[in-house]
């Protein structure tokens, strides 16, 4: 049975938001997200990323500890409005500083960075002129990508362009629970396009760019779809799901065209239409790999009573995180395959995989932390499986390095292999980390 190769990339993953704090320092815009959760009742117990894990001040700890693990590889995120505080315009001169110190750090401590340009934080000055739903945010979001190709490009060569715009468009825009909380199909929908259209123009920015020579790609969240039951509504229920979840965005970015049947459906419900003009310009760019963020799968029921989509989520006996999400690595394999024999042999990263646990236990049993070094087992054997049936998977990025602010469930859920105590900001270890320390190790020394 062959292993994993050579060069495999084993990694960590945060996001601005979720860990740098500093919200309002050094001259940095604020952001939806900085909005959004100051508003009451938005987070639970009214929990804000000001602060977050304060990575912003304690980089250089954060590097270390990677260092110390064996990590290969990190990836995080910009925050667009420490580098742009209006969104466009007059650049952060300190927001700069802080990224350049941050991608120093990494290469001496011999950590890769890959950077992700989004992962939800958009400025607060772009969203009042329309946000993702204005078509002036393509032209916004390029020019910020120029900045930061320009700028950190000499080191950074592995660009991923949008974390999950599945989450970006229906969770932020459809049914609200994340910044900027908007409860609208038809501008979901719009975002979603916007989004397909700076991911292909940002791919072209980059390839002209003066240090164009690396990667670029984008992070998509798979999810395998399976009908609750034979019956045919269930069935087609699952086909419209897998294709409003997975293909409404992997179609687009490898095929270059939207999915016949859900566009069809979004034409005639919701008026969705996309000019031939546009199309030609996701068509035209083709990324150099694709990032997969798996958690869990989906199986659904048909429901005419939920508005706009018509399905309910059915949860199968089994085990389950602190999210109460299934645990089913075999739906990391199935993601992959699917990629692969659906879109051809890219080259695709594992760029999100992980679990929460440790949510009502003390520090010394979050510690001891079994489960998510059983779950990062089995996922880990699932991802090697697929290699072994010819997927090209280059690496795996575990989410997340530290225990971080969860968005709408605030500080309540623990992803990190890192434990953070959120009164001091101490990090340490959990058991989690050192058993990847020692994977990482062994599959290196092998």
């Amino acid at each position: 049975m062959k292993k994993y190769p050579k060069d495999f990339l084993w990694g960590v993953a945060t996001a601005s938001y979720q860990i740098e704090g500093a919200a309002f320092e050094d001259g940095k815009g604020a952001s939806i997200w900085d909005s959004f959760s100051h508003v009451p009742g938005n987070i639970i117990s009214d929990d804000n990323g000001d602060i977050a894990c304060d990575h912003y001040h304690r980089y250089k700890e954060d590097v270390h500890l990677m260092k110390e693990l064996g990590i290969k590889s990190y990836r995080f995120s910009i925050a667009w409005a420490r580098i742009l505080p209006d969104g466009r315009g007059q650049v952060n001169q300190a927001g700069i500083d802080f990224y350049n110190r941050l991608i120093d750090s990494l290469i001496e401590a011999g950590v890769e960075p890959m950077v992700t340009l989004y992962h939800w934080d958009l400025p607060q000055a772009l969203q009042e002129e329309g946000g993702w739903s204005d078509a002036s945010i393509i032209e916004a979001f390029v020019e910020y990508a120029k900045i930061a190709f320009d700028t950190f490009g000499d080191r950074v060569k592995k660009w991923i362009t949008h974390n999950e715009p599945w989450v970006v468009a229906y969770a932020g825009h459809h049914v609200g629970r994340h910044a900027p909380g908007i409860k609208d199909f038809h501008t979901a929908l719009k975002v979603s396009h916007h989004l397909m259209l700076t991911h292909a123009c940002t791919v072209e920015a980059y390839k002209k760019s003066l240090f164009g020579d690396g990667e670029i790609g984008i992070t998509l969240n798979l999810f395998p779809t399976s009908p609750a039951s034979e019956k045919k509504v269930d069935k087609d229920a699952a086909v419209f799901v897998d294709g409003y979840h997975n293909r409404w965005f992997l179609d687009p970015i490898l095929k270059g065209t939207y999915p016949k049947d859900i566009y069809e459906r979004f034409n005639k419900e919701y008026g969705f239409h996309v000019s031939e003009e546009e199309m030609e310009i996701i068509a035209s760019n083709k990324l150099d790999f694709l990032g997969v963020n798996y958690y869990h799968r989906i199986i659904v029921r048909h429901d005419p009573k939920v508005a706009d989509l018509r399905f309910v989520e059915v949860k199968p006996a089994g085990e389950y995180t602190d999210m109460n999400w299934e645990i089913y690595p075999d739906g990391l394999y199935e993601s992959l395959i699917r990629v692969k024999n659906d879109f051809g042999d890219i080259p695709l990263y594992i760029t999100e995989n992980g679990a929460s646990y440790g949510m009502l236990q003390t520090m010394k049993e979050r510690i001891q932390d079994d489960l998510r070094i059983n779950f990062l087992k089995t996922h880990f054997e699932a991802a090697l499986k697929a290699i072994n049936d010819g997927v090209n998977l280059k690496g795996y990025f575990v989410w997340s390095f530290l225990d971080n602010f969860e968005w709408a469930h605030g500080y309540e859920k623990r992803f990190g292999i890192i434990d953070v105590d959120y009164n001091t900001l101490k990090r340490t270890p959990k058991a989690s980390a050192l058993w990847y320390k020692t994977f990482i190790y062994e599959e290196n020394d092998e």
